[in-house]
């Protein structure tokens, strides 16, 4: 499946403002970007570094008044999603150093507090792959789905109280329940095909049977079109951009994933 993906962001900063951005998609194993475009109004000095998890990240300095961000990458990605039930569980010391710090408690998801309730909701699976397919279907149907929320991101012990949250705080809660159980899981931030309405989208992803599987609560049924701008413990690792200073907000954005196939018929 080939995307056309867009983002465009305004703001309106008072001063000069700190920004560093994750708008940049990476190939690796399950998407190839075939080009992107990357543009800043009005044009300032930019410097990309890759943070701790491997996503790009752009550093710059906004000018006071309008300052906007257009990017637009066309990425390659599968047309379904893997799935692998029956996939085991890896035991804690066959598991890659790598992986490893995703299994503890961050500021988002406090796993510790969710052990007993992650047994329940996976009682009777098979450990590994089912434990987790268990727990997303859970928190697809108790968890209510707000499209509309916070931009400011809410811990997996409020989303399960408050039974509601947008796709980053289902993730969370889903993360946290996986970790409780020694299933080491991350947050990944990006694009999804035919989300709607269209915006940015968090899902999550657990390490069973040697590797990486994808895992969204918000979605009845998981199709291709994922494309990956970050990956990270929780919502802290993963902002799409952080500014410094007074706080400055969005004054427009505009999401768009396209299928270029489509398109050309």
């Amino acid at each position: 499946m080939r995307l056309q993906t867009r983002c465009d962001l305004s703001f309106d900063p008072t001063v000069p403002t700190p920004f560093v951005l994750m708008l940049r998609p990476r190939s690796g194993a399950h998407q190839w970007v075939v080009s992107e475009k990357y543009t800043l109004l009005p044009s300032v000095p930019v410097s990309e570094f890759a943070d701790s998890y491997g996503n790009l990240c752009q550093r710059l300095v906004a000018p006071p008044g309008n300052f906007s961000i257009h990017t637009r990458a066309e990425v390659v990605v599968p047309n379904g999603v893997d799935r692998q039930f029956g996939g085991e569980f890896v035991e804690i010391q066959n598991l890659p150093d790598g992986v490893l710090h995703y299994l503890l408690p961050s500021r988002y998801c406090e796993s510790e507090y969710f052990n007993s309730m992650a047994i329940d909701i996976t009682a009777g699976a098979t450990w590994g792959y089912d434990q987790v397919a268990a727990i997303e279907s859970w928190i697809h149907h108790t968890i209510r789905y707000e499209l509309e929320g916070s931009d400011m991101p809410v811990s997996a012990v409020e989303v399960n109280s408050r039974k509601c949250g947008v796709c980053k705080d289902l993730s969370h809660l889903g993360i946290a329940l996986c970790r409780s159980l020694s299933i080491p899981a991350r947050l990944v931030v990006g694009y999804l095909h035919k989300l709607e309405p269209m915006d940015l989208h968090a899902w999550f992803e657990a390490y069973v049977a040697g590797r990486w599987y994808t895992f969204d609560p918000t979605q009845a049924e998981l199709a291709g079109g994922y494309v990956v701008l970050g990956y990270g413990r929780d919502a802290a690792d993963v902002a799409v951009y952080n500014q410094f200073g007074p706080a400055v907000y969005p004054t427009a954005k505009t999401v768009t994933v396209e299928s270029i196939e489509e398109e050309s018929l």
